[in-house]
C-alpha cells in the first residue's frame, strides 16, 4: 500500500517492512529541504509502528539520490540561517538512519552522490547494482562530507581508501564498492529489485527485539572500552532474555522449525 501523504517520498507498506522511495525522478531525486524533513517523518513514522520489523529506501526513476540539488543552491535564495539549517537537516536524516532500533537498508539503483551517498552510508545494509555508482564529490566541488562519514567510512573501507574516496571523489560501481567493503552486496542491475525484497523479508524474520539490541551495541562499540562493551553485551543478553522471543527461539530450535518472533 502507498502512502500518499508526502510530495517528495513514496511510504510503501508491505507488511513486514516498510520502503521509503525518494520521489523526485526530474531531479534525479536530488535533495531539498522538504525531502529530508520527510525522510525524517517517514522513517519515525516506521519506527513507531509495531508491524514493521524493517525498512527499505530507494529511489524512484533513474537515481537512488545525487545529492544537493545544486540549483536550489543556486538561486540564492537561502539565507545563512537558512543554510545552516539546511546542513543540520542532513545530518539529522542520517543520525535518524543509524540510531534507529530497526534496520535500514539502502537498495541502490543509479547513482548515490554526495548527500545520497552519506545516507546509504548510514544504513544498516547496502545493496547496490553493478551498474549503480557512488561517489563523495564534496572536496571536488569544494564543499566538505557530511552525515558522519568521517567516522563511517574509514569503518568500512579503512583510512587508506577512505582518503582515496573522499579526497578525489572518484565514482565506483557496485562490484567495486563490494570489493573494497563499502557496501554488502552488488547484484545485476535487473535482479536489483527482487533480491532486496527477499532479503528484506529475510531480515524482517528475525528477532526484533535481540536485532535492536545488536544494531546498538555495533553503533557505540567504536568510542567504547572493552570492558565496558563487555558489559553492554552482557546486559543485552540479560535483557533478551527475558523476552518471549527468546523462549520461542529455544522452542522453534528444539522442534526444528522456524521460529515466529513476536517482538515481545
Amino acid at each position: 500500500m502507498t502512502n500518499t501523504s508526502f510530495e517528495t517520498l513514496l511510504y510503501r507498506h508491505h507488511g513486514d517492512y516498510v520502503e521509503i522511495r525518494f520521489n523526485r525522478p526530474q531531479r534525479l531525486n536530488a535533495v531539498i529541504e522538504q525531502l529530508y524533513e520527510e525522510t525524517i517523518v517517514a522513517l519515525q513514522r516506521a519506527q513507531a509502528d509495531s508491524k514493521v520489523r524493517a525498512i527499505m529506501i530507494t529511489g524512484e526513476g533513474r537515481a537512488f539520490c545525487v545529492g544537493a540539488d545544486l540549483k536550489e543552491h543556486g538561486a540564492g535564495e537561502r539565507s545563512q540561517y537558512q543554510r545552516r539549517l539546511y546542513l543540520q537537516l542532513g545530518n539529522d536524516v542520517c543520525e535518524t538512519i543509524a540510531r534507529l532500533s530497526k534496520p535500514v537498508v539502502a537498495a541502490v539503483n543509479g547513482y548515490a552522490l554526495g548527500a545520497g551517498a552519506e545516507m546509504a552510508c548510514a544504513c544498516d545494509f547496502v545493496i547496490m547494482a553493478e551498474s549503480a555508482q557512488m561517489g563523495f564529490p564534496e572536496v571536488s566541488i569544494g564543499t566538505c562530507i557530511g552525515g558522519g562519514v568521517s567516522q563511517v567510512l574509514p569503518r568500512l573501507v579503512g583510512l587508506a581508501k577512505a582518503r582515496e574516496l573522499l579526497f578525489l571523489g572518484e565514482r565506483i560501481n557496485g562490484a567495486e564498492a563490494e570489493r573494497i567493503g563499502l557496501i554488502s552486496k552488488s547484484v545485476a542491475d535487473e535482479e536489483l529489485d527482487h533480491y532486496a525484497v527477499a532479503f528484506m523479508h529475510k531480515l524482517a524474520s528475525k528477532a526484533p527485539i535481540s536485532m535492536a539490541v545488536v544494531k546498538k551495541l555495533l553503533l557505540t562499540a567504536s568510542h567504547t572500552d572493552l570492558d565496558s562493551q563487555l558489559q553492554h553485551e552482557l546486559d543485552g543478553v540479560f535483557m533478551c532474555s527475558t523476552t518471549a522471543d527468546w523462549q520461542e527461539g529455544i522452542d522453534a530450535f528444539a522442534d526444528k522449525r522456524l521460529p515466529e518472533f513476536k517482538g515481545v
